[in-house]
């Protein structure tokens, strides 16, 4: 199947990797089927990429590269809306706000994409209560401490 993407121009996708959003994403209702694309082999970021249009794609990092104790809890009208069956199964990303300079840049702790690896089907999942923002820093500035 070949689509046209925001970022690849037009490309060819296997329709088996399509990940399906039953209820859409917040605030784009109608958007439904999104492939996940690498900018480049085991890049940082990934696009989900609608599979209608150009827009909506969104740039996604795994949260966990840059938030090694990064935690959620599934609810169970989640797990169930997904056909989860093991956590192996499921994949989290985090949607990226991308700044200029590259380092500057934020992810979306507060809500995930969850996809189940097996089904395909995915929600984003809004963390109500978190410590974690929608602004997190991916690029966490290393401070050397001198001594005096």
């Amino acid at each position: 199947m070949n689509i046209q993407t925001k970022y690849f121009g037009e490309i060819e996708i296997n329709e088996q990797e399509i990940i399906h959003f039953p209820q859409g994403i917040p605030g784009f209702a109608e958007e439904k089927n999104f492939a996940l694309l690498s900018f480049e082999e085991n890049g940082l970021f990934q696009v989900l990429q609608s599979t209608k249009q150009k827009d909506p794609a969104f740039v996604v990092i795994d949260p966990f590269l840059f938030e090694p104790n990064y935690q959620l809890k599934l609810d169970d009208a989640t797990i169930n809306q997904l056909e989860i069956q093991e956590e192996k199964d499921v994949r989290v990303l985090a949607i990226v706000t991308v700044k200029d300079p590259l380092e500057q840049s934020t992810a979306n702790l507060q809500g995930p994409i969850i996809i189940n690896r097996q089904s395909k089907k995915a929600k984003q999942f809004i963390i109500n209560q978190s410590s974690y923002t929608t602004k997190e820093t991916i690029f966490k500035q290393t401070s050397k401490v001198e001594e005096e």
